[in-house]
C-alpha cells in the first residue's frame, strides 16, 4: 500500500468525494522500521501502564490502569506510591494520566485522573495530591479530588488526558464521550469535550462561557469522541489527537470555543459501516488538519524540543495502539501537520513523554508492559 499524508485541503477535498478506493489511503510517512535512529532500552516492566510523567530531577511517576503508581527512576528502580484511590479499573477504564504541577520543585503537588465507582456506573475524575517521600516511604498525602465527571454513567473512552498551559496558570482535561455519542454535543454534559480549570479545579472567568456556570463554564471546545493526546507547542499552540470510530483519527489544533463536530462529521464510518458526514459538509465545525484512514488508535503525544534528537525539534511525537507504532509530526511552513515518521514498535504504544535530558520514553500498552528509553544511534 502506498502511504502518504493527508493535507488539510486534501483531505477535505477527499472527504467530499470519497469512494470505496480513496479510503484506503493512508495518511502516513515512510516506514522506517529498517532504520530507526534510536536505540530501544527496556527498563522495566509494569501491569497495562498507562501514563508517565516526569518530574523535574529526571525521576518519573508511572500509572498502571489496575489502579497501582510507582516512582521509577531512570535505571529502573520502582517504588510503589501508597495511598493511591480506589479505582474502577475494566476495559478502558482505570487509573489513567499523571502530570507534575507546574511548580512542583515547591510544592510537591501532582495531578492524576481516573475513573471512580458511581452509583452502579463510573465517571472520570481529576485529583491532585501532595507526593510524600517522608519516613523512606512514598505516598499521596492532602488528596482532593477537584473535578468530576457531570453527569456520571458512560462505558469506554474516558480520555483524562492532562495538560498545563505555558504559563503554568491553567490546566486542561480531556473527557471522552463514553461511546454515548450524542452527549459530546450537550453543553450540560462532561462528555466529549475538552476543559480548562484553574489549578485548584475552579472556573476561569475568561472561559469563553463563564457567565453560563456548570459544565458550560469549564468547556474549552466541545464535538470529541476519544482524545488520548494533548499537548502545547513550543509556540504556544495546544494539540489534541482523538480516536474516530472506522477511521477518521484526528489532530487537531485546539481554539478556545470551537466545536469538532462528532458526532455529527467525521472522516471515518460507524462501525456498522453506515456512512457519517465528512467535515466537508457542515464547514461550521472545525476540521482536523491531520487524519488517519485506515486508523493508528493515536495515544500519548508529547512536543519534542530538547537536545538528544536535534532533527526532532518543533515535531509531534505520537503512540499508535492499533498500528504498534511511534510516529513523527513535522509541521510546514505555515504551521501544516504531516506525518513525518512511522517506527514499528512491535507492541501497541500508550504514551510517549520527553525525559528532561531530551530522552523519549515509552510504555507499551500490555500485560506486562515495557518502559522503554530511546536515545540516539
Amino acid at each position: 500500500m502506498i502511504r502518504r499524508t493527508i493535507s488539510a485541503a486534501f483531505a477535505i477535498l477527499l472527504a467530499a468525494h470519497a469512494t470505496a478506493g480513496a479510503e484506503s489511503i493512508n495518511a502516513g510517512g515512510r516506514d522506517a522500521s529498517a532504520d530507526r535512529p534510536f536505540v530501544v532500552d527496556a527498563v522495566a516492566e509494569f501491569d497495562t501502564p498507562w501514563a508517565i510523567g516526569f518530574l523535574p530531577d529526571g525521576r518519573m511517576l508511572v500509572t498502571e490502569k489496575p489502579g497501582r503508581m510507582f516512582l521509577v527512576t531512570q535505571g529502573g528502580e520502582k517504588t510503589p506510591v501508597g495511598d493511591v484511590p480506589e479505582v474502577a479499573a475494566s476495559g478502558q477504564v482505570g487509573l489513567l494520566d499523571i502530570a507534575a504541577a507546574p511548580d512542583f520543585a515547591k510544592s510537591a503537588r501532582i495531578y492524576f485522573s481516573y475513573v471512580e465507582p458511581a452509583d452502579g456506573s463510573t465517571r472520570l475524575v481529576l485529583a491532585s495530591a501532595t507526593l510524600s517521600t517522608l519516613d523512606g516511604g512514598v505516598r499521596l498525602i492532602d488528596q482532593k479530588a477537584i473535578w468530576r465527571q457531570t453527569p456520571a454513567g458512560g462505558r469506554g473512552h474516558p480520555g483524562g488526558i492532562i495538560a498545563f498551559d505555558p504559563e503554568g496558570q491553567h490546566l486542561f482535561l480531556t473527557v471522552g464521550e463514553r461511546q454515548l455519542g450524542k452527549p459530546a454535543q450537550d453543553p450540560r454534559q462532561a462528555r466529549g469535550k475538552l476543559l480548562r480549570l484553574n489549578l485548584d479545579g475552579s472556573t476561569p472567568s475568561d472561559n469563553p462561557q463563564a457567565a453560563q456556570g456548570g459544565v458550560p463554564a469549564q468547556t474549552w471546545t466541545t464535538g470529541h469522541r476519544n482524545p488520548y493526546g494533548l499537548a502545547f507547542a513550543a509556540d504556544g499552540k495546544l494539540w489534541l489527537h482523538e480516536m474516530g470510530p472506522r477511521g477518521g483519527d484526528e489532530f487537531n489544533l485546539i481554539a478556545p470555543g470551537k466545536n469538532y463536530g462528532w458526532p455529527i462529521v467525521s472522516n471515518g464510518d460507524n462501525y456498522d459501516g453506515t456512512p457519517i458526514p465528512r467535515h466537508a459538509s457542515r464547514p461550521e465545525f472545525e476540521a482536523p488538519l491531520l487524519y488517519w484512514n485506515p486508523i493508528i488508535a493515536p495515544a500519548g503525544l508529547a512536543f519534542y524540543n530538547g537536545e538528544m534528537f536535534p532533527q526532532w525539534r518543533g515535531s509531534a511525537l505520537v503512540g499508535g495502539l492499533a498500528i504498534g507504532a511511534l510516529l513523527r509530526i513535522g509541521f510546514g511552513p505555515e504551521g501544516q501537520p504531516d506525518e513525518a515518521d512511522r517506527w514499528e514498535m512491535g507492541e501497541r504504544i500508550r504514551d510517549v513523554a520527553v525525559a528532561p535530558d531530551g530522552a523519549v520514553w515509552l510504555i507499551e500498552d500490555s500485560e506486562p508492559g515495557r518502559l522503554l528509553r530511546l536515545t540516539p544511534k
